[in-house]
């Protein structure tokens, strides 16, 4: 990457952390189609992605446990088989065409995600232990394979099924981010050993838009707009990895 890049690399990442966390996201997929854009290749993109979910998912659950929303009880079953699955998912390595297709269908869904409205329900009621196991080990290796934290897909499920309400919701998913992107760095670092130098600029830049989304988020504002211009944003990433990948 030229040195040129950085700057706008930077401003980019500071955009996705603050839209991504104003709705309970650590911005994962928002990083992976940035740095897709950009051109960088799956090795650079894995680690890096993991380490800036991380920093944004500890200000987010930070954020939404001060206000309040955050269930240990609904939590730690999804968690308790997510974490070593997203350690094995962070170790292995996909071939290039592979991985540029999962990310694209990562994308995908993540922009439906936005998309789609989910219906607040006053009723809710968690779901059974081996139910909540199963789902957190599916994403879990789906988080460490990918490089993202797995809520965006938590999230939706959670309010479908009515386990949750919507800032509920919010709060088990952003540790729930936290603690797969860690298990998944470390699978990834244990393997490859290396993070990219140019990670510490985007890290600030992570750090300081997770704040300010965060807490507008959890305290402030609606996120209808914010989710749209998401969608628009992993539509185009996403469709463009999935044609490179088919093509190839």
């Amino acid at each position: 990457m030229s040195t040129e890049q950085i700057p706008w690399l930077t401003a980019a990442v500071f955009a996705v952390a603050l839209l991504y966390s104003s709705v309970g996201h650590a911005g994962a997929s928002g990083y992976l189609a940035v740095m897709a854009l950009f051109g960088f290749a799956p090795a650079v993109i894995k680690p890096t992605a993991l380490v800036l979910n991380l920093l944004v998912a500890s200000v987010g659950a930070w954020q939404f446990w001060r206000a309040g929303y955050f269930s240990w009880r609904l939590f730690w079953p999804f968690a308790a088989l997510a974490v070593p699955c997203a350690f094995v998912g962070g170790r292995l390595s996909l071939p290039a065409e592979i991985f540029r297709l999962l990310v694209g269908v990562v994308l995908l869904a993540s922009a439906a995600r936005f998309l789609a409205r989910s219906a607040e329900s006053e009723n809710t009621r968690a779901p059974s232990r081996p139910v909540a196991l199963g789902v957190g080990a599916g994403l879990g290796l789906l988080a460490g394979l990918t490089g993202t934290g797995g809520g965006i897909f938590l999230t939706p499920l959670l309010l479908l099924m009515r386990w949750a309400r919507t800032k509920e919701a919010a709060a088990v998913s952003a540790l729930f981010i936290l603690v797969n992107s860690a298990a998944g760095l470390l699978g990834n670092l244990s393997a490859a050993r290396s993070v990219p130098a140019f990670v510490v600029p985007l890290a600030v830049a992570a750090v300081a838009g997770g704040a300010a989304g965060s807490y507008c988020g959890s305290r402030r504002f609606p996120a209808a707009a914010v989710r749209r211009l998401l969608a628009a944003v992993l539509l185009v990433a996403g469709a463009g990895l999935v044609r490179d990948a088919l093509l190839k």
